[in-house]
């Protein structure tokens, strides 16, 4: 049987276990990234390990969420992680170089390889044919040190492509018709390829735009071919020593096969509050827009800023609307300044932001109250604008610049000539871009030699707290249930990000005043009073952001175990890294039966684990006692790790 392109990589780079879906494989990794938010503590962890120099052919500390130095705090964690990435060999892309996804592809993303970064979207390289994943700040730091990244053996989905995109339809609609088809929770457990004639037609930007939001269906990763449009993006950024063919076998299998007809495909947007909720742009046209934002990870490559300017040249944006650009990277920026596009771009009416994530994760930029916004991202979760009843859409560029010509949502692929204000198509040939990008790798800053980094020192401001303690797993958890949550709980709603939060990421004796604010704001406080407690969650529990700041508060606010009908994957990796014991419903409907304060006890867990499967003793208000069966989705080695008292200790005393 032939192997796909996944199957390929991940069998050059098995250090161990075997490649039976659901069985636990080790990979070695070639390249790390980690970002702002997430980076302070994986250096934390990683100088913890005691290991001079990091162990990969590449690892990249990027600097792209937080770069709002209002105060000493941002400015002294950016210090810290400048400092240690250059005593450490890691590479430094300090702020306004770009966001990471976007520079990584640029310039380090290498067909073939495996990436794993502390950041959800870091499947984005699968644009390239990468093997990239997002992983836990513990887990990158472990991978930085020369140790192999874990996770069970993915199965293979197939995204058939047919046809072309038509005027006005891109790539961002195409991934939002699969999350249509298959949900925020389809993706679990599986790796998405892309295939069929439709993929020569989509460029590298194109493709990154589509693995990028891969993240929002679970997917572990997805991936594209490495073919003739993978070699000329290499070629063009000045790296075509980086290019290898990848594809898959002709007999290669896969547990599933949808089709998405590109010539058939329309104007999409997820309405909120949820990527999957999705609805043509057609059965929107009329609705009032307040703000639109371009840009993010997802779509801020050099040609979604072009298609957005075109459609805007020589135009204003309608009067009620306050549109923002955010560039992916200062290639990207200097491009559109070069050639014309940001002066487009400003004379439009647009407000031009740095090269950073921004108000994709509520960093400045939110919206009005109850204020509609088309966002060009890949999230629209509740109060992640850092406006709670924000009304957030996620569309293509296209979608966004036509409805900020008109004031309300237009269908860019609709016949405008009825319309009251005319919406030109999208057409970058009116800009003269030189075949080759511009090169000007000033933002990144190599690490020190080996000789100069023994002596080099790391700085530390005062917001920078210890990594919060953690302790072998109790044999019995004897507590209660402080929180009861429903399906598809994210990182956000657990851990928030926005402006006011993200300043403390390095503190978490701060943070955990913020835990699950958005869900009940007393929790924090009801936790601390307790010491400890558990718990119990819906579907999908801990879906969204890669932050480890969603298991280290509530390890720092005494949560001893989540008990939940499922879990996002890189969150049960997480909550296992800290020391938290996942626990599944073996009868989903027995999440009834358990309710917010009721004591619980589980007894002989160390036992349990060989078992795979504990029993909780319930008892509610009234006396009464439940008995439900709990599973242990935990290979070995996470069994090991949770004995230990989580990943660092297990880490360490190897």
């Amino acid at each position: 049987m032939g192997k796909t392109i996944a199957q390929k990589i991940i069998a050059e780079h098995l250090v161990s276990g075997e490649m039976v879906k659901g069985s636990e494989i080790g990979l070695r990794i070639d390249q790390t990234l980690t970002q702002d938010a997430t980076g302070t503590m994986a250096y934390l962890e990683f100088e913890s390990m005691g290991i001079p120099r990091v162990r990969t052919e590449r690892s990249v500390a990027y600097i792209d969420h937080n770069t709002l130095q209002s105060g000493f705090m941002n400015a002294d964690d950016h210090r810290y992680i400048q400092t240690v990435a250059a005593k450490h060999g890691v590479y430094y892309s300090r702020p306004g170089n770009g966001i990471c996804h976007q520079v990584h592809y640029e310039r380090f993303g290498i067909p073939g390889k495996t990436l794993i970064g502390s950041d959800s979207h870091t499947p984005t390289g699968g644009g390239i044919g990468m093997l990239a994943i997002g992983a836990g700040g513990m887990d990158v730091a472990v991978a930085m040190g020369g140790g192999a990244y874990y996770i069970p053996m993915p199965g293979m989905i197939k995204v058939e492509l047919t046809g072309r995109l038509q005027p006005g339809v891109s790539a961002k609609d195409v991934i939002l018709e699969v999350l249509r088809q298959l949900s925020v929770k389809g993706g679990v457990g599986y790796i998405v390829e892309y295939g069929g004639p439709g993929v020569d037609a989509l460029s590298v930007p194109e493709r990154c735009t589509i693995t990028n939001m891969g993240a929002e269906l679970g997917a572990t990763t997805s991936v594209f071919p490495s073919d003739e449009r993978t070699r000329g993006f290499l070629e063009a950024q000045g790296r075509a020593d980086d290019w290898k063919a990848l594809a898959s076998d002709a007999d290669a299998e896969y547990d599933k096969v949808i089709h998405v007809d590109l010539d058939l495909l329309k104007p999409l947007a997820a309405c909120p509050h949820s990527p999957d909720n999705v609805r043509p742009v057609s059965e929107l046209s009329g609705t009032k827009v307040d703000q639109v934002c371009i840009g993010s990870c997802t779509n801020s490559s050099l040609t979604d800023m072009l298609k957005a300017a075109s459609m805007l040249k020589g135009r204003k944006i309608a009067d009620n609307v306050s549109l923002s650009v955010s560039p992916g990277s200062r290639q990207v920026f200097s491009m559109m300044a070069e050639c014309g596009a940001l002066t487009d771009l400003i004379d439009a009416g647009a407000r031009i932001l740095e090269c950073a994530c921004g108000p994709c994760i509520g960093m400045g930029f939110s919206p009005g109250s109850g204020g509609v916004s088309l966002r060009t991202f890949n999230r629209n979760f509740l109060g992640r604008s850092g406006t709670k009843d924000g009304q957030v859409y996620l569309v293509s560029p296209e979608t966004a610049a036509a409805s900020a010509l008109t004031g309300f949502f237009t269908d860019p692929a609709a016949d405008s000539t009825a319309s009251a204000i005319s919406v030109p198509a999208p057409d970058i040939s009116v800009y003269d871009v030189p075949e080759n990008f511009r090169i000007n790798d000033s933002g990144i800053i190599p690490p020190l030699d080996e000789a100069d980094a023994a002596d080099a020192e790391v700085v530390k401001g005062p917001n920078i707290k210890p990594f919060p303690e953690t302790h072998p797993l109790d044999h019995v958890i004897d507590t209660s249930v402080l929180l009861k949550v429903g399906d598809n709980i994210t990182t956000d709603h657990i851990m928030p990000a926005g402006s006011r939060i993200l300043p403390y990421r390095s503190n978490i004796p701060h943070l955990s005043q913020y835990c699950f604010e958005v869900v009940d704001p007393e929790f924090a406080e009801r936790a601390k009073a307790a010491g400890s407690g558990i718990i119990v969650g819906g579907q999908n529990y801990g879906q969204g952001s890669s932050r480890e700041h969603a298991a280290l508060v509530p390890l720092a606010l005494g949560i001893k175990a989540v008990a939940a009908v499922s879990f996002a994957r890189i969150h049960a990796a997480n909550l296992v890294n800290a020391g938290i014991l996942p626990l599944v419903f073996e009868n989903p409907a027995d999440y009834e039966k358990v309710q917010q304060g009721d004591h619980i006890n589980i007894s002989g867990v160390h036992n349990g684990l060989s078992e795979s499967r504990v029993v909780m003793k319930v008892t509610d208000d009234s006396g009464n006692v439940t008995e439900i069966p709990l599973v242990m989705q935990l290979a070995e080695r996470q069994k090991e790790i949770l004995l230990a008292g989580g990943l660092l200790k297990y880490t360490v005393s190897r």
